[in-house]
C-alpha cells in the first residue's frame, strides 16, 4: 500500500492506494509541527487512521503538510509516521510543494494555498524558486479563512455590519460576543476563526459580505502573487476550501489585476496521487 497525505491546519486527507489501483479516502483532524509534537501526532494517528488500516502493509508514504518549513520540523512529523507505520519509505515534504506538483504538474507556474491559512510560490515544473513567506495567521495569512473570519469578527465588534447581517450573524452565533471573543484566545483560534467563513458564504450576495471577501483576496494577490518576477506571464494555481468557496469573488480579483487564472482544486490530494502514480505525465 502507498498512502498520500495533504495535511491543513484543521482536516488531514489521507488516500490509501492499494496495489497502484484501489484508492480508499481517509480523514483525521489536522496538525501542524508548530503546534504538535511528534507524540501527540502519533497519537492522532493511532486513534484516527490506523484502525482503519492494516499499518505493516504499508510500503511508502508521500505526506505534504503545513508547517514543514523546514529539516527539523519535517522530522517531528517523519518521526511519528515511522512509528505508527514500521515497513514504510517516509517522505515529507511542506504543503506549497503538493500545490505546485498538484496544480502545475510539471509546468511553470504560481501555486497558491487559500485554506484556514494562505502561501503562494513560484514552481518552474520540477521545483520551487520562490517564496514570498507566509507569516502565520497572527502577522500575515492573507486571503485565508483565518483572514476573512477575523474580518467579520472585527467587523461586528466595531459595529460595522449592516443592519440585516448584524441580525443574522446573532442568529447564526447566539453564544454572544463575549464567548466569541474568550474562545478567539484559547488554542487553535486559527481554525476557529476560520470558522466563520461559512457565514460569509452563506451571505456572500450581499454587497457588505462582497466587499470584504474581496478587499481579504485583493490583499493576498497585492502583497504575495504580485511580487513574483513574470508573474503576469505565468497561470495562478490555486488550492484550498476558501478558493472553491469564493472562486467567483477571487477570479473577479484576478481580473482586475489581468493575471492569468490557472486550475482551482478544493482538494490536491488527487491531482498529487496522479502526480506520484504517472510521474511521466
Amino acid at each position: 500500500m502507498v498512502i498520500i497525505a495533504d495535511c491543513g491546519s484543521t482536516k488531514s486527507d489521507w488516500l490509501l492506494i492499494h496495489g497502484g489501483r484501489d484508492q480508499q479516502l481517509e480523514n483525521t483532524v489536522g496538525f501542524s509541527p508548530f503546534f504538535h509534537s511528534t507524540d501527540e501526532i502519533l497519537s492522532i494517528l493511532k486513534t484516527q487512521l490506523l484502525p482503519k488500516l492494516q499499518p505493516e502493509t504499508v510500503r511508502e508514504i508521500f505526506f505534504y503538510g503545513t508547517g514543514v518549513h523546514d529539516e527539523y520540523r519535517a522530522e517531528i512529523v517523519a518521526a511519528a509516521l515511522r512509528a505508527a507505520f514500521p515497513n514504510a519509505k517516509v517522505e515529507v515534504e511542506h504543503d506549497l510543494l503538493a500545490s505546485a506538483r498538484a496544480t502545475c504538474g510539471h509546468n511553470a507556474g504560481i501555486a497558491c494555498i487559500l485554506g484556514t491559512g494562505s502561501n503562494s510560490c513560484y514552481y518552474d515544473g520540477q521545483q520551487i524558486l520562490d517564496n514570498v513567506p507566509s507569516l502565520g495567521w497572527l502577522l500575515g495569512d492573507e486571503g485565508s479563512g483565518t483572514h476573512l473570519g477575523k474580518a467579520l469578527v472585527r467587523a461586528k465588534f466595531y459595529r460595522e455590519l449592516p443592519a440585516d447581517l448584524n441580525t443574522a450573524f446573532d442568529t447564526a452565533f447566539p453564544e454572544g460576543m463575549d464567548a466569541i471573543k474568550d474562545r478567539v484566545y484559547e488554542k487553535n483560534a486559527n481554525a476557529y476563526l476560520a470558522s466563520f467563513t461559512r457565514f460569509l458564504g452563506d451571505h456572500i450576495q450581499h454587497p457588505f459580505i462582497q466587499n470584504m471577501v474581496a478587499a481579504c483576496l485583493g490583499e493576498f494577490l497585492d502583497r504575495h502573487v504580485c511580487k513574483y518576477g513574470g508573474y503576469q506571464h505565468v497561470p495562478i494555481h490555486f488550492v484550498g476550501s476558501i478558493a472553491h468557496h469564493f472562486q467567483d469573488v477571487l477570479m473577479k480579483c484576478m481580473e482586475e489585476r489581468r493575471l492569468k487564472p490557472g486550475v482551482v482544486v478544493r482538494k490536491p490530494i488527487y491531482p498529487l496521487a496522479d502526480y506520484h502514480l504517472h510521474p511521466t505525465d
